[in-house]
């Protein structure tokens, strides 16, 4: 009797063990199948041109080896004045509606919004506007400018009313005029 208790503890002793060896062996072969020629890392780029074609806008990883949250530095020394936009055209912008209650300005994302303006010889009607500064660049196609005009009726409420294509065309013109004459003033001063 007892040799053959001992068998048995024998036989479960040796199942535990294999099982054991079995694990062992899986989790090996998995772990040697991840390293090796199997998967790379890192990408490697044997063409310069490819790889400065990928990374010409930036990267999370800076060209300079570090994480950068702040940016790219060379594309911050090129514009000095800390706007998201051209700098000329956002003060000409500013310029060109001071006459208006400014509803809210985002110099980094170029937007201003007007708030309603009625002219003192015309109170039965106001105009708001909503000015978008789309480029860095001092380009012709760099603003955008939409014009929301109201009129009163007799009973005192105020409702939409058409706007000319030209208002809005006008405007840019204008904006686009001030903002050469700011930056030929000063490229004068300097």
């Amino acid at each position: 009797m007892k040799n053959s208790s001992l068998t048995a503890s024998f036989r479960y002793f040796l199942v535990k063990k294999s099982a054991l060896a079995v694990l062992l062996c899986c989790t090996f072969l998995t772990l040697n199948g991840c390293s090796g020629d199997g998967l790379h890392s890192e990408a490697k780029y044997e063409d310069r041109n490819v790889r400065s074609e990928m990374y010409k806008n930036g990267s999370l990883v800076s060209d300079e080896g570090g994480f950068s949250l702040l940016g790219d530095r060379t594309a911050k020394a090129k514009d000095q004045n800390g706007l998201g936009v051209n700098g000329y055209l956002w003060r000409a912008t500013l310029d060109t509606v001071s006459f208006m209650p400014i509803a809210s300005a985002d110099p980094f994302g170029g937007v201003i919004t007007t708030d309603w303006y009625a002219a003192p010889d015309a109170p039965n009607e106001r105009a708001k506007l909503n000015v978008f500064i789309l480029d860095r660049d001092l380009r012709a196609d760099g603003v955008k400018v939409t014009v929301f005009r109201q009129t009163k009726t007799v009973n005192g409420e105020w409702t939409d009313a058409p706007v000319s294509a030209a208002t809005s065309s006008q405007l840019e013109e204008t904006i686009l005029t001030r903002a050469r004459q700011l930056k030929l003033a000063q490229r004068d001063s300097d």
